[in-house]
């Protein structure tokens, strides 16, 4: 840790370089920038959850003054894609057309109309005459899965680009496992088995801007799409896809985005917009209203667990058995890399001998799922974690030393990270860096864990109680995505740090400058930041898989010391001395003799306009070869009406090892954040369906997510760990801390009541529920499992 105390840019907590901007209210956001002749877009969204287009007659919409273009099925190209941001090919299906004959969901497109006003607009669609042939619509995954279910992509031409078992007859859209050891006879043989279901439900990310967007051309008739995207440029491969464009054709610009947390790892308006501006010539604008949101964003997939666990009679983790199905709704993006988190990043945190997994991803007539902050892991550390909470009670160990005794270590492996990938086999990697036990420690402190009681001795109408959840998560996703970075000298000593890596709040542009600042040993006010524009800047993956810091900030790294080196040699040339006999030191070369120095400002000069004359700059790409997981323990201190079952959360602590914490204010930001996203979900986010399959609960007054009004005391604890493959010893920060919300209340609400629950939202009326079954058979909680 040495090298930490070092540092005189990262690991402080420097303001963010947008903050100015924002503070002041200065346009930035993509509704900010829209060009003032523009049309407005609207869209006519399908009533059915299942049905065929037998007919449409959109000839009185194109009709009506003021109405500039009516696009569907019957007039746009087919070109069968996905809307998932991923990398290429994708592990994910090409299932879906700008405008299909077919409509799978309720809230499907069926067509969209541009208008010189929102009112036109929207006069047009109730124009537009459709004829629907209703189809059975399946609405659960036992739906999907019964023998002679309604086949929900049947379509001829429907595909996946990577060889993985896709049987879209039998609505699967994917299936992934792995196994080690022999479980089903370590489940007889075990000292100890556990045996139960779980369930995790749908979420909508709810970011303040909703999905937005607007296309126009440019003087040499390319496409312009200004994008509320975490992936400028895989939207703009997707685009291309989809419009049957060359990519060259279409340029991606992302002002700053007002939130994703991975809503916005999708194309779900560019491509619309792009085909209205290159049919009208004008620039076309569209805004989803929050109702569209929730009803056509994309929702966090919902997925049952049946998890199956042994242990010796001492408390030895031996075996783990976890079967997956993923409900990804009408359209299959996403699913199969969710479903192979849930495996990826939960599975290795505890050493077990045997493994079982097996995540199998069906199509529904249900929302659509997609990428979502934790990404599979939120939905799998509920069961592991509820489970593990469990087995200490089985043994009368405390949870907290069940966890010390059985997490992994440094400089140890798992079976899981080389068996699982992304549409493929994983990379075998040891972890560097983990901080964990200190984290369970210092936690434990911070809540007062050494006087946790049990739940025989809780009694009374308010009831406290203790829960613990351990974590991990990864950084990128190793050899398959990309960053990559340039940097260019100005006069005066100052930089433009160009990038492809995507700010969505998180502060990721202020990181990264701070990264090229203590590389390049000067100040982050010297970095002048342009992130995300795909004609200006270097190529990036994009905002996801917890990889910015990681991923685009080695890349920025090794730019910067590229250019370092370029500096120091002019500044050799200079002062007659060899580069080796000199260093850089805050915004000067200077020789390490003490003969003499230059500043930045005079080796920029010397460079463009003396002798030997060039620019400095350079650029660099990086991949890494292993995911480094940060580390976390969470707990929970709550107290539980038991007349009522309302959950109060009064504090919640989460100790976090992201290695070096390179702006800690951020760190501390993005953890609080993701803490109260994973306690709203887990105590009151739910989609509500009615009988056809439509949410009827789709607005701010009827989903409800907690606001600051509802936060408890967050105590937010950075454990310094360094991880010697990311930049300056980074990990990541931003996914892990939703993770802990759904597992440490549940078991919280056991320590308090005794009343396990094995699905969530913890609504009042479900924890009564439990509090009532566990109140007429308390030994409930034992009855599956079994002691040798």
């Amino acid at each position: 840790m040495d090298k930490v105390k070092s540092f005189k840019v990262v690991n402080k907590s420097v303001d963010k370089t947008d903050s100015m901007q924002l503070a002041l209210g200065k346009p930035s956001f993509v509704a900010d920038l829209v060009p003032p002749d523009s049309l407005i877009v609207k869209m006519l969204w399908s009533p059915h959850p299942h049905a065929l287009i037998k007919s449409i007659d959109i000839s009185a919409a194109e009709a009506m003054p003021g109405v500039r273009c009516v696009l569907c099925h019957e007039n746009v190209p087919r070109h069968l894609h996905l809307t998932a941001g991923q990398g290429y090919p994708e592990p994910s299906p090409y299932d879906t057309a700008v405008f299909d004959y077919k409509v799978r969901c309720v809230g499907d497109r069926v067509a969209a109309v541009a208008a010189e006003t929102a009112e036109i607009a929207e006069a047009a669609l109730k124009k537009v005459q459709v004829e629907y042939e209703l189809l059975e619509p399946v609405l659960s995954i036992e739906d999907a899965l019964r023998d002679g279910a309604p086949v929900i992509h049947d379509e001829p031409d429907v595909s996946h680009p990577l060889p993985v078992p896709f049987q879209p007859e039998k609505n699967i859209v994917a299936e992934v496992g792995m196994k080690e050891g022999d479980l089903e006879r370590e489940m007889e043989a075990a000292d100890y088995a556990f045996d139960h279901g779980y369930d995790t439900p749908y979420a909508q990310h709810v970011p303040i801007e909703t999905h937005v967007c607007f296309a126009y051309l440019d003087a040499s008739d390319r496409v312009v799409i200004c994008a509320s995207t975490q992936v400028p440029f895989h939207c703009r491969r997707i685009v291309a896809q989809a419009l049957g464009l060359p990519v060259k054709k279409i340029r991606i610009i992302k002002p700053r985005i007002g939130g994703g947390f991975g809503s916005k790892q999708e194309m779900l308006l560019e491509d619309v917009c792009a085909l209205m501006a290159l049919r009208t010539r004008r620039p076309c604008f569209w805004q989803l209203t929050r109702e569209e949101n929730f009803l056509y964003g994309r929702t966090r997939h919902p997925i049952h667990f049946r998890l199956r666990t042994t242990m010796t009679g001492d408390g030895e983790l031996t075996g783990i058995g976890m079967d997956a199905i993923c409900n990804t709704g009408a359209y299959g993006g996403h699913g199969l890399p969710v479903v192979g988190c849930c495996g990826s990043k939960v599975l290795p945190l505890y050493r077990w001998k045997h493994i079982h997994f097996d995540g199998k991803v069906v199509y529904t007539n249900l929302p659509v799922g997609g990428a979502y902050r934790g990404f599979g892991a939120t939905q799998a550390y509920f069961a592991v974690e509820s489970q593990l909470d469990e087995m200490s009670y089985a043994i009368d160990m405390d949870p907290l030393e069940l966890r010390l005794k059985n997490h992994i270590q440094e400089g140890e492996g798992s079976p899981v990270f080389a068996a699982l990938g992304e549409g493929k086999a994983g990379v075998e990697m040891t972890i560097g860096s983990c901080g964990l036990s200190e984290c369970l420690r210092l936690g434990a402190e911070e809540i007062g864990w050494s006087g946790r009681t049990l739940p025989s001795e809780k009694s009374g109408r308010y009831r406290r109680g203790l829960g613990l959840a351990c974590l991990m998560q990864g950084s990128s996703i190793p050899e398959i995505d990309m960053g990559a970075a340039s940097i260019k000298m100005n006069e005066d000593g100052s930089f433009n740090l160009l990038f492809g890596a995507t700010d969505l709040g998180t502060g990721a542009d202020t990181v990264l400058a701070q990264i090229a600042a203590e590389e390049l040993s000067t100040t982050v006010d010297k970095m002048l930041v342009y992130a995300s524009d795909t004609d200006l800047t270097p190529f990036d993956v994009g905002a996801y898989a917890s990889s910015t810091t990681y991923l685009s900030g080695e890349a920025v790294r090794k730019a910067a010391a590229k250019v370092k080196q370029q500096i120091l040699g002019v500044a050799a040339e200079m002062l007659d001395k060899a580069p080796a006999e000199l260093t850089a030191v805050d915004a000067k070369v200077v020789a390490k003799d003490g003969s003499g120095e230059v500043t930045y400002s005079q080796v920029a000069l010397y460079s463009l306009y003396e002798r030997n004359q060039f620019q400095i700059m350079d650029v660099a790409s990086h991949i890494t070869h292993k995911s480094p997981p940060p580390f976390a323990a969470h707990y929970v201190d709550l107290v539980v009406d038991t007349l009522t079952g309302k959950v109060k959360v009064e504090k919640y602590v989460a100790a976090i090892d992201c290695g070096t914490a390179i702006n800690p204010k951020l760190a501390e930001g993005q953890t609080e954040g993701a803490v109260m996203n994973g306690v709203s979900y887990a105590l009151c986010e739910e989609y509500l369906f009615d009988s056809k399959g439509a949410m009827t609960n789709a607005s701010m007054q009827n989903y409800h997510i907690h606001s600051l009004r509802d936060k408890p005391k967050i105590k937010t604890i950075l454990v310094p760990s360094y991880e010697d493959t990311g930049p300056f010893g980074a990990k990541s920060v931003s996914e892990i801390s939703i993770n802990g919300g759904a597992p440490a209340i549940g078991n919280a609400i056991f320590n308090a009541t005794g009343a396990r629950l094995r699905r969530f939202p913890f609504t009042p009326e479900s924890v009564w529920r439990a509090i009532q079954e566990q109140t007429a058979s308390p030994s409930r909680s034992r009855e599956t499992v079994r002691s040798a």
